[in-house]
C-alpha cells in the first residue's frame, strides 16, 4: 500500500492525523522542502530526515492532535547545538491537524507536480491551486491571513526503457518512490518495432535501449537520436559502443549527434555483472541526468 493510499484510509477511518511540511530550508538540511510526513498517536508514515529534528516534529504533531481538525503551528528549527544537530542549516517547518473535509489535496501529493496558493486562517488551512512569491527559512513566519505557494507532488521525468531482460527487470524494481515515469516496452510483450522506433523519437526525457535484439538496438538508438531526448542510453561493451558509432556515422550522425550516446551505461567504476549492480548504476546514473524532485518551491505573498 503506497503512502498516499495509506493517509487516505487513515483519514477515511476518521484516525486523528497530523501533517508536518518543510515550509522552507537553509543551508545543510535532512530532506528538501516541501518533504511531509504524516504522524498519528502511534505512528508514521514518511520522515522528514529522522534525528533530532524530527523527533521534537513528532512531538509537536502528536501535541496537536488534541486540538480540533485544521489548527496549525509554525515552528523554525535551526539544525545546530541547541538541537542537538550539526547540520548547519535552518528549517521552518508547519505542522497541522488534519481536517479531512479539506485534505483532497493530498490525493496529488504523489501524482504530478501541482502548484498550490496556501492560505492561512484562524484555525484552518485552505489550499487551492495558484502561484506566490519566496519565502525562506528566516525573518517573520507566516500567519493568519499570510498566503504562500506550496508545490506538492513530484516532477517526475519520462523514463522510456526498451526491453525487458533481466536488466530491464532489475532497473524496473528500483523505481517505485523515485522521480522518474516508466514507459517500458519491449517487442516479446505485443509492442510493434515501427511504434517503438517512434516512441524513441519522441522522447523528451530519458532513453533506455537494452533489448535481446542488436539490429533493434540500432534502430532505436538512431531514433532516439534524431529526436531530443535529454539522455540516451544504451547496454553493451567498448566493442559494442565502436560498431554503433562507426554505422551511425556512414548513416550521417554527425559528432554532437554521437556525443549524445552513452555506451555501456552506468556509472564507471561498478564493474559487476549482475543485472542487480547493474541496474543500482544505471538507475544512480539516472537520477543524475534528472533534476530530482522538484516539491522544493515555498513562497508567500
Amino acid at each position: 500500500m503506497t503512502g498516499r493510499d495509506r493517509r487516505k484510509k487513515l483519514l477515511e477511518a476518521g484516525t486523528p492525523c497530523a501533517l508536518v511540511s518543510l515550509l522552507a530550508v537553509e543551508g545543510s538540511a535532512p530532506r528538501e522542502a516541501g518533504t511531509r510526513m504524516v504522524v498519528t498517536q502511534d505512528g508514521l508514515i514518511g520522515t522528514i530526515g529522522g534525528g533530532n529534528l524530527e523527533y521534537q516534529a513528532i512531538h509537536q504533531a502528536r501535541a496537536v492532535l488534541s486540538h480540533p481538525p485544521g489548527t496549525w503551528r509554525i515552528q523554525d528549527y535551526p539544525l545546530g547545538p541547541l538541537l542537538g544537530q550539526c547540520c548547519g542549516g535552518r528549517v521552518r517547518l508547519m505542522v497541522e491537524r488534519l481536517d479531512p473535509v479539506r485534505s483532497q489535496w493530498l490525493g496529488k501529493v504523489n501524482g504530478h507536480e501541482v502548484h498550490l496558493e496556501t492560505r492561512l486562517f484562524d484555525g484552518h488551512v485552505e489550499r487551492a491551486e495558484g502561484e506566490a512569491g519566496a519565502i525562506t527559512a528566516r525573518g517573520a513566519a507566516p500567519k493568519v491571513g499570510d498566503s504562500f505557494a506550496e508545490t506538492v507532488g513530484e516532477s517526475r521525468l519520462p523514463l522510456l526503457m526498451f526491453g525487458a531482460g533481466h536488466v530491464g527487470q532489475a532497473i524496473a524494481k528500483l523505481l517505485p518512490g523515485l522521480p522518474l515515469d516508466l514507459d517500458w516496452r519491449d517487442s516479446r510483450e505485443g509492442h510493434e518495432p515501427a511504434a517503438m522506433e517512434q516512441a524513441a523519437r519522441e522522447a523528451n526525457g530519458l532513453v533506455l535501449i537494452l533489448t535481446h535484439d542488436h539490429a533493434l538496438d540500432y534502430r532505436l538508438t538512431a531514433a532516439a537520436l534524431r529526436g531530443s531526448a535529454r539522455f540516451i542510453g544504451l547496454i553493451g561493451s567498448a566493442t559494442k559502443r565502436a560498431r554503433f558509432l562507426s554505422r551511425l556515422s556512414k548513416d550521417g550522425f554527425d559528432a554532437a549527434s554521437l556525443a549524445r550516446l552513452t555506451c555501456p551505461i552506468g556509472i564507471a567504476g561498478i564493474t559487476g555483472k549482475a543485472p542487480e549492480v547493474i541496474a543500482v548504476s544505471v538507475v544512480a546514473q539516472l537520477l543524475m541526468q534528472s533534476r530530482g524532485p522538484q516539491i522544493t518551491q515555498i513562497a508567500q505573498i
